[in-house]
């Protein structure tokens, strides 16, 4: 803003100084036309005027020019009998550059030209008005950059304590939040979204937390026993009960290797989702789950033909692995397995068994990790307590869903409903 006032300031200069010595020139070119131009141009002392005739012999200067050499300036462009311009090669007094405004006057050999100077502006032609507006920017500048300072440490202030308070968190007081200014600001948004992120972060390690120490205690539980038949093995080494010792450690060994595998199950689902997906005919994949081990109960799969979906082959071979033999487990005499399509693109399995079947306020629980209920652990004895975790954490991973609801007929049993996009 400052240098376009100044450039300003110096152009309008440039047209005042050029206008006032267009009115000297004007005012000598009418007394050359009148016939009454003395050698000696009279007037208020100050101005620079010269008159050159077209021999180029100086013929009339005024007081302050008189004894100086001619101007020397390119004549005025035909038709047009004045010329403006500026010079710096020019004998005046000041020296430096001038502004020339130049009038022909007459024809011919008695052509005259009248040379009007004036000291060209420098670059702060007006110095008080440059001081005042010099003074005006630099005040201005110092209240806006306080402002600006005021107005930014006033803003920062909070990041600064949200800052403060993130660097006390540590693992074993995650319950800690960062406070929340009470503007509905961006810091005010960015501090609820800290808070959110912990909580996250809270609710993540509490399950991991509950998570080590439910492994620790289905660990310890078959490892204790394996231990303890150990123990009588090696006190009576002769005694015939040793066969079937080993085949007791056997049973809990292969318990120990069932919770293994679906804690490396857990592990791989949570690392990484974006395992190799293909297209999977659940049909001919369920049928082939059904027939490769015997069962304890009657399992029917009915399907009125292929139900293909596109997913990882062997994470859906787990998923209805894991269903079937969780029904197996709490079945009476016989588990159904129905596969169908729904509009407009999904693929339904239900697995239904005759078993006692899971109240209503228990069908989400024992989809936690490790939850059994207390009415079937004397049935589910051989399993891990991870395998319907497994199987909703597989369902959700092709962007599905697996649910328990009531049996379509009315009768006692669990129903599974398991839906993938096809």
């Amino acid at each position: 803003m400052a240098v376009l006032v100044l450039a300003g300031s110096r152009a309008q200069t440039n047209v005042d100084v050029t206008l006032e010595a267009a009115r000297n020139g004007g005012r000598v070119v009418s007394e050359i036309n009148a016939g009454t131009l003395r050698p000696e141009i009279r007037g208020t002392g100050h101005e620079l005027i010269q008159v050159v005739d077209a021999q180029g012999r100086v013929v009339a200067a005024s007081a302050r020019m008189r004894g100086r050499a001619p101007v020397r300036f390119p004549p005025p462009v035909p038709p047009s009998g004045r010329r403006d311009g500026r010079s710096c090669d020019v004998d005046a007094p000041g020296g430096g550059c001038f502004i020339i405004v130049e009038f022909r006057v007459g024809t011919g050999s008695s052509t005259e030209y009248v040379f009007s100077l004036a000291p060209a502006p420098g670059l702060v032609p007006q110095p008080k008005l440059f001081l005042l507006l010099l003074i005006g920017v630099l005040t201005g500048t110092v209240i806006v950059g306080y402002g600006t300072w005021r107005s930014v440490g006033r803003t920062l202030r909070p990041v600064d304590e949200i800052r403060r308070e993130l660097d006390e968190i540590t693992a074993t007081d995650l319950e800690r939040r960062v406070p929340e200014p009470p503007r509905r600001d961006e810091v005010g948004k960015l501090a609820t979204s800290v808070n959110a992120t912990l909580e996250r972060l809270e609710q993540a390690v509490a399950r991991q937390r509950a998570f080590v120490v439910d492994v620790s205690h289905e660990l310890r539980s078959p490892l204790t026993a394996v231990r303890m038949e150990l123990e009588l093995a090696l006190s009576g080494p002769q005694d015939p009960e040793v066969a079937e010792t080993l085949r007791a450690v056997l049973t809990n060994t292969d318990r120990l290797a069932a919770v293994v595998d679906d804690l490396l199950a857990l592990s791989r689902l949570e690392a990484d989702r974006n395992f190799r997906r293909e297209p999977v005919d659940l049909t001919a994949l369920t049928d082939e789950e059904v027939l490769r081990r015997p069962r304890r109960t009657q399992v029917t799969v009915l399907s009125e033909g292929p139900v293909t979906v596109n997913g990882g082959r062997a994470e859906l071979a787990r998923l209805l692995t894991n269903l079937i033999d969780n029904a197996d487990r709490h079945a009476a005499a016989e588990v159904t397995v129905i596969l169908r399509t729904e509009p407009p693109g999904t693929a339904v399995v239900e697995i239904v068994d005759d078993g006692v079947g899971v109240a209503p306020e228990d069908r989400e629980r024992v989809f936690e990790r490790f939850a059994r209920l207390a009415e079937g652990r004397h049935r589910d004895a051989g399993g891990t307590g991870l395998g319907l975790a497994i199987a909703r954490d597989i369902a959700v991973a092709h962007q599905g869903t697996l649910i328990i609801t009531d049996r379509a007929d009315d009768k006692p049993g669990a129903r599974f409903v398991l839906r993938l996009p096809r």
